[in-house]
């Protein structure tokens, strides 16, 4: 039994002193350690995408992606082996930013949506053009390129004309995309003069590059440049799909 008055020291019957504590509401919130994330597949592949948007793919490594999760890396092995493995996903990750547009009576304006949209996604993040080369299996990758597929189907595609098509979309968009990242992240802002500068400086050299403005990126801007070759490549996979709806007896070298 104690006694004592409120908020004064008491006695108990063991004689220890004690305190009637406060009432909850004047009581301090008790500190509690901060707790980190749980460590997920998810929280991985978004951290490396934004190591590699800073620091492109050098800086990329098992040890950096470690510190910027605050965990060891052994922890991350549990979930990834290589840095080859980050690579994949991070590059499937940014795939699923290229909207998948709804399928049209227009199949040549369905692809058109879906490049514009996969090249954006690219220019966003630079270091991604130079990865695409690799095995792409992931499923935003695969959902992307069978979209592209059964577009260019729709158009007449099949067989060899059909793996050309898809190559020709695809190489032209992949190169396009790390031509322009690439100048744009390495090339000083005054480069691009001087190259063309360089240019009209030996235009008895280079006639026809002198002629065409070629380097001369006041004439046509990236995009005009970028929407001009897709028309092209578009025209040719056209062309290539009405071709397959006739009979032919030419060897597919003759392509």
């Amino acid at each position: 039994m104690t006694t004592a008055e409120p908020g004064a020291p008491t006695t108990t019957s063991a004689g220890r002193d004690s305190r009637v504590p406060p009432p909850i509401w004047l009581r301090a919130e008790p500190s509690r350690a901060r707790r980190k994330p749980p460590l997920t597949l998810g929280r991985i592949v978004d951290t490396a995408v934004t190591v590699l948007d800073e620091q492109s793919i050098e800086g990329l490594t098992m040890r950096c992606l470690a510190q910027r999760l605050d965990v060891t890396a052994t922890a991350l092995y549990w979930h990834v082996r290589t840095k080859d493995d980050v690579l994949d996903l991070a590059v499937d990750r940014i795939f699923g930013d290229v909207p998948v547009p709804d399928v049209s009576d227009d199949w040549l304006a369905d692809i058109r949506v879906l490049v514009r949209g996969w090249r954006g996604a690219m220019l966003d993040h630079p270091w991604a053009p130079g990865l695409v080369g690799r095995p792409m299996l992931g499923p935003n990758v695969l959902a992307r390129t069978e979209f592209l597929q059964s577009a260019l189907v729709r158009g007449g595609g099949s067989g060899l004309q059909l793996a050309v098509a898809t190559r020709m979309v695809a190489n032209y968009v992949i190169g396009a995309a790390l031509t322009e990242a690439t100048w744009h992240r390495f090339a000083d802002p005054d480069a691009r003069a001087a190259a063309r500068a360089h240019v009209a400086a030996n235009a008895g050299a280079y006639p026809t590059l002198d002629a065409s403005g070629h380097l001369d990126g006041d004439r046509w801007d990236d995009d005009v440049l970028f929407e001009q070759g897709l028309n092209g490549i578009l025209l040719a996979a056209a062309r290539a799909g009405g071709a397959v709806s006739k009979p032919v007896s030419r060897k597919p070298t003759e392509f």
